[in-house]
């Protein structure tokens, strides 16, 4: 009998504290580096955010580095591809833009739907 990985879809990766431990959070949230540290505090496996158009000097994707530091997988799906704090949106159109390294090598690349890289995800043994 396999485990799957636990999935956690939220639409403030606030929502995820105390909850999500080892699970992949799918979120609403931008990748800015704030949302970046709640992730940490959630410490999940991996988790998705919004790249809010990136902002400037990429502050829309800061968390990414943050969390590659950590080991924590991150991606981030495009602002025209899924609504800014709507996880489901999030989970169900959103096409991902950018992946740290820890994502990268468990499958995510940009342009792959973010519902494609949760499937590998949660299936993958925990």
């Amino acid at each position: 009998m396999s485990t799957r990985r636990p999935l956690v879809v939220v639409d403030s990766i606030t929502q995820a504290l105390g909850g999500a431990q080892g699970a992949v959070i799918v979120c609403g949230s931008h990748g800015g580096i704030n949302s970046g540290r709640f992730a940490l505090l959630a410490s999940p496996c991996a988790v998705v955010f919004n790249d809010a158009g990136g902002g400037l000097d990429a502050a829309g994707i800061a968390a990414l580095g943050l969390l590659q530091d950590a080991a924590i997988a991150a991606c981030t799906v495009a602002h025209t591809s899924a609504r800014i704090g709507d996880a489901h949106s999030t989970l169900q159109m959103g096409r991902l833009t950018h992946c740290n390294a820890t994502a990268a090598a468990l499958g995510a690349h940009a342009g792959m739907t973010c519902g494609e890289w949760i499937e590998l995800l949660v299936a993958l043994e925990p």
